[in-house]
């Protein structure tokens, strides 16, 4: 049976993380098994493949570059769904999850009867329970409270997190992309756990073996955040610089004040991107938490062993594709990437085995259980 899919994501750019990846290779896929899949996204604009169908939702987009924090012109401010995203980030708060979800109710309600399932990226916003005539449903990679328990800045930012965790309660059915992601879902937000559903992730076909460069050390953080560990990656790689020669590439953006002796490069095309990956002779993801760490799958799909830290679905994910200290120890971390760099015979191991745990997994596979979670929500739910 043929579905009609909206798969909303409320910013979504390629390059700005995890969700714009799922939000294209799920669309792709879901293309690929027969059902009609519109992606219905704010600014940031994700990135589709032919056969998905991209609306785009405006938004004010007010932290982009190259003038983030601008005060709109009044002329913006048409409807509701732009004060509440402006007000809030005047107060301080991250307000775009709730403007996003307010916008997409309208536009979904004069589109009423075009759609058989609404899939949410993680918005969670309260305009999603106004949504009438089709089943809402939502992924949910990790509750955001994890990150706002992790950074010294201002709590208000993080305060759409009680929005999100009143939404989850309300849904159906909620998808994650790991057991660690399950039981933080379970015990942050309440969210019974007869809801919901585990469908692991993937690394795209483009991530294959390649030829390592000699003392390259590769990790990824889309975003400068306490959350991924770099700080404590930093101290490891000087420490290790002492004792071996190699390098560090940083794929992403540093903090503007950021000082260190690893390179950070930003905005890879795809095929550079895992071109990179395939370069190292360790890839390095020293998050204190990960609902399922994409870098490190892309990683063993690539025959590069992962150095990893224990934090969240880090150990189910990676296996004995690597190894795995405990978060937030920069001379734990230290020890282990340069017993891996010293030891040709244990990353050859490691490489193999990576690449046998990531042949498991598969965006098609990804899709397949999505498709069965939509058929479920429209067995148990009569819509509004």
């Amino acid at each position: 049976m043929s579905l009609r899919v909206a798969l909303l994501s409320y910013r979504g750019k390629e390059h700005c993380g995890g969700q714009g990846v799922y939000i294209r290779h799920l669309s792709r896929e879901l293309a690929a098994l027969g059902h009609y899949v519109e992606v219905i996204a704010g600014p940031p604009y994700p990135v589709v493949d032919p056969g998905v169908r991209l609306t785009k939702l405006p938004g004010l987009d007010l932290y982009a570059e190259p003038n983030p924090f601008r005060t709109p012109r009044l002329s913006e401010l048409r409807r509701i769904p732009d004060w509440v995203e402006f007000a809030g980030m005047r107060l301080g708060r991250f307000s775009e999850p709730l403007a996003f979800s307010l916008r997409v109710r309208r536009h979904l309600a004069a589109r009423r009867g075009e759609f058989d399932v609404v899939h949410d990226n993680q918005s969670l916003g309260y305009g999603l329970l106004g949504i009438r005539g089709v089943p809402v449903m939502a992924t949910i990679h990790h509750p955001v409270s994890i990150d706002s328990e992790m950074t010294s800045g201002s709590q208000r930012w993080y305060r759409f997190t009680r929005m999100q965790r009143r939404v989850a309660q309300r849904l159906p059915l909620v998808l994650t992309v790991s057991s660690a992601s399950r039981a933080e879902i379970i015990s942050r937000m309440d969210v019974r756990p007869a809801r919901i559903r585990v469908t692991p992730l993937s690394a795209d076909r483009i991530f294959r073996p390649g030829k390592p460069v000699p003392g390259r050390i590769v990790c990824v953080a889309s975003a400068d955040e306490p959350l991924k560990g770099l700080d404590y990656l930093l101290a490891a790689f000087a420490e290790a610089r002492r004792q071996r020669d190699c390098e560090l590439l940083v794929i992403g953006r540093p903090k503007p004040a950021r000082q260190s002796d690893a390179t950070f490069v930003a905005n890879l095309p795809a095929a550079e991107y895992a071109e990179l990956i395939a370069s190292a002779e360790i890839v390095c993801v020293p998050s204190l938490f990960e609902g399922f760490s994409l870098p490190a799958v892309e990683a063993m799909a690539c025959g590069v062993p992962v150095v990893a830290t224990t934090g969240g679905a880090l150990p189910e994910v990676v296996g004995n594709g690597g190894m795995l200290v405990p978060p937030g120890d920069s001379a734990a971390l230290a020890r282990a990437l340069t017993d891996l760099l010293a030891d040709s015979a244990a990353r050859a191991r490691a490489g193999q085995a990576g690449i046998a745990r990531a042949s498991q997994l598969s965006w098609r596979r990804t899709a397949e259980e999505t498709v069965a979670c939509y058929h479920e929500l429209l067995g148990s739910v009569r819509p509004c």
